[in-house]
């Protein structure tokens, strides 16, 4: 079934080659910002984040788990990587922290001295987007890249919080889909038209 999906989908329509970032990568292309800044373009650090995230997801391809990177969903809004797998699957937000405290108190997310953003709201939205693009269950997985402390009170409902280097565990959950089950989903889910009625 991959196979059949790889000759009808037109490549415009493909979502399998996006490299990790990739909506970054072309916004930074369209618009790359002044030359001289004080700071580093916040959109650098975000997409040195998704690529370092997107590279542990990529490495599970091969151990029967699929990655697909910047997946468009209407309004503007994406979801980050969808990892799809004998294990489930998993809309994964990448956040990067740079080294500040990240207080998770559902559905708030504190970065350093920041206001707390309700991120986790985000995050369980997009999961049923997904969700219903897909008709299978996705899960919402926050992942931090280089936090400094990280603190979690309690547990936040249906979100999966982990740091960059723990990603890859996610290839350790338990078989809950059939390998057939697994292709199916990912030819769903990298037609870019599946995605446009969310």
């Amino acid at each position: 079934p991959a196979e059949l999906a790889r000759l009808t989908l037109h490549p415009d329509d493909d979502l399998a080659p996006n490299r990790p970032g990739e909506a970054l990568i072309v916004a930074l292309d369209r618009d790359p910002g002044p030359t001289h800044r004080l700071r580093p373009d916040p959109r650098r650090r975000a997409l040195a984040a998704e690529q370092t995230v997107g590279d542990a997801l990529d490495r599970l391809d091969g151990a029967g788990w699929h990655a697909l990177h910047s997946v468009p969903l209407p309004g503007g809004d994406r979801i980050h990587h969808l990892l799809i797998g004998p294990g489930g699957l998993y809309a994964v937000h990448t956040l990067h922290a740079r080294k500040q405290r990240v207080r998770v108190a559902d559905p708030m997310i504190t970065l350093g001295r920041r206001d707390p953003q309700p991120l986790l709201r985000r995050l369980r939205t997009d999961a049923d987007r997904a969700s219903y693009a897909l008709t299978a269950e996705v899960r919402p997985v926050l992942a931090l890249v280089d936090p400094g402390t990280l603190s979690i009170p309690v547990a936040p409902r249906a979100v999966h919080v982990l740091t960059a280097p723990e990603v890859e565990g996610l290839s350790q959950r338990g078989g809950v889909l059939k390998p057939a089950d697994v292709e199916a989903l990912h030819a769903m889910a990298r037609d870019r038209n599946t995605w446009t009625r969310v």
